[in-house]
């Protein structure tokens, strides 16, 4: 299960599914075509991504 820590305050989100199919959302990282990262959580059955979670004004990580 891929969860997302604020790295600020500790809050963490578990779990997030697809509305779709119902399937677990797996971490993965886009690379830009200027070469920075963004973090999102993808439907693994290609219904699509969503960027991942904020918290306190930055993007919450994910340890897989």
């Amino acid at each position: 299960m891929a969860a997302y820590t604020c790295d600020e305050c500790g809050m963490s989100i578990g779990t997030m599914t697809c509305g779709q199919c119902g399937a677990e959302l797996t971490h993965d990282t886009l690379v830009k075509d200027g070469g920075s990262a963004v973090h999102v959580s993808r439907c693994p059955a290609g219904h699509g991504m969503v960027k991942s979670p904020m918290c306190c004004g930055q993007d919450m990580a994910c340890r897989v």
